[in-house]
């Protein structure tokens, strides 16, 4: 791996690119880092950084598994301001993409984010966005895997962005202490995963608040099914061992990459279900958190041949989450938790909504009860309601830069920049002459603050129920 910083002076086409590539390693050993010495490598860009290279099968022009790199977005005045007391409010960007795909730039620069803290509150903040490895690169694991390799070198490749940022933001006029990590979808869930890193057992994380949005993952939580992966992946590539895998071109790596590897979450940095982590206490509770989801995470996850209870139960509890084995527990999923009423009653009124509400509760928005529920005071919570609020459509409102088709609401946007923001600069998304409803801390009264087109309001959260109580405790009991 190699982490590369590249400084970008707000409101200036200037960056200077601290460059390292083309590696002399493979992408898939963890030790593989490098950090310049002096500036000999230093080179003027005006171009940002090539994405690197994922699960997509035709590989387009202009991506490059070579080199992980970050961006910095400073705002001119905390530039100048560098090395002076005190530093600007930092925000890290991680993106998300099912831990196969996606890269720090795909829904913008961080250039609104920027603009909207500078709003009330002169600088504004620095905006920092990372890669990580993806796919077999990055989440492989099982025990022959971790012989010879290690597993979640992409958690551990956000994990050492967050490190640089703490050695080294301060050059560019930021502050080490008042670092902001946010996430969406995988990277909602890798945000977690840094949460709860190695069970809260080497102490403090690297960043002091934390926003996770949509946060998602699938525990892989069986060493056979891991195992089963790992397995896949060499016969996939045509190979019998990991050293004969690194051997191999990119390009036979890439097409193998796009037919077998999401997430396999075991290794020494995650080694049990967060849900786990979360209910026994273990993580690092000294944060301020924010924590959303949006009203319809999951209907492009789910089959639409779900459209009866056979069907259900095949496409979803086998197919979708294998570990919920034997009877009494199907059962009690189908019949209890989920049962066949479809009058409403249960949030559902059809198969197809039952199954967008098992897979959207067990996968994304149960994780925001369980940050909600671990951090109270310390944590605020959102629902994003504008129609029809699917996974991801609340990131173009996240990174507005100017009016577009996909935002229904400009001042809804600016709106979501502003509490973001707020958030990032003092560790609470309310504002002294905010105009915007005054946003709970979660222990008051367990209301989510609720972002629709036409009404920013305050609501229950329905999510505080026995089904994400017993969600949290499923993959591990």
């Amino acid at each position: 791996m190699r982490l590369v910083a590249r400084i970008l002076v707000f409101g200036q086409k200037h960056k200077d690119q601290f460059a390292l590539c083309p590696q002399g390693t493979p992408a898939w050993i963890k030790n593989a880092t490098a950090f310049l010495k002096n500036g000999s490598s230093v080179l003027n860009d005006t171009s940002y950084n090539l994405p690197i290279i994922t699960n997509l099968t035709n590989v387009r022009a202009g991506t490059s598994e070579d080199c992980l790199l970050l961006d910095v977005l400073v705002p001119r005045a905390n530039f100048d301001n560098r090395g002076k007391q005190p530093g600007a409010p930092v925000l890290v960007w991680i993106h998300g993409g099912g831990y196969t795909l996606g890269w720090k730039t795909q829904y913008g620069s961080g250039a609104g984010l920027v603009r909207a803290s500078q709003n009330y509150t002169k600088p504004g903040i620095v905006y920092v966005a990372i890669n990580y490895r993806l796919g077999l690169f990055g989440f492989l694991s099982g025990p022959s895997f971790q012989q010879n390799g290690t597993a979640n070198n992409g958690l551990l490749d956000q994990r050492l962005a967050l490190e640089w940022v703490q050695d080294n933001i301060a050059k560019f006029g930021g502050d080490p202490s008042q670092v902001t990590v946010m996430g969406e979808s995988a990277g909602g869930g890798s945000t977690i995963h840094q949460i709860t890193a190695y069970g809260g057992s080497k102490g403090k994380v690297p960043f002091q608040q934390a926003i996770v949005q949509s946060g998602a993952f699938l525990p892989v939580t069986s060493k056979q099914k891991q195992e089963d992966i790992f397995q896949r992946v060499l016969t996939t590539a045509g190979v019998s061992t990991l050293q004969d895998a690194r051997n191999l071109s990119t390009e036979v790596l890439q097409l193998t990459n796009a037919k077998i590897v999401g997430q396999a979450a075991w290794g020494d940095f995650i080694f049990n279900p967060v849900e786990n982590f979360f209910l026994h206490g273990r993580y690092d509770s000294n944060l301020t958190v924010m924590m959303g989801h949006n009203t319809d995470e999951a209907s492009e996850f789910t089959s639409p041949y779900v459209n009866t209870t056979e069907t259900f139960n095949q496409n979803v509890l086998q197919v979708s989450f294998p570990n919920i084995n034997g009877y009494n527990t199907a059962s009690y999923v189908m019949d209890t938790l989920y049962p066949p009423i479809y009058d409403g009653s249960h949030g559902y009124e059809s198969n197809f909504t039952r199954a967008t509400s098992l897979v959207s509760d067990a996968l994304f928005q149960c994780n925001a009860n369980y940050l909600a529920r671990a951090f109270g005071a310390a944590g605020y919570a959102y629902q994003f309601s504008v129609n029809p609020a699917r996974h991801g459509d609340d990131i173009t409102y996240t990174f507005y830069e100017g009016p577009a088709d996909s935002i229904a609401n400009d001042t809804l946007a600016l709106a979501m920049q502003d509490i973001f923001t707020n958030f990032v600069i003092s560790g609470n998304p309310n504002r002294v002459g905010s105009e915007l409803p005054y946003f709970p801390d979660y222990s008051q009264g367990n209301l989510l603050y609720n972002f629709n087109k036409t009404l920013i309001a305050t609501k229950p959260d329905n999510l505080n129920n026995d089904r994400c109580r017993w969600w949290q405790k499923a993959f591990y009991t």
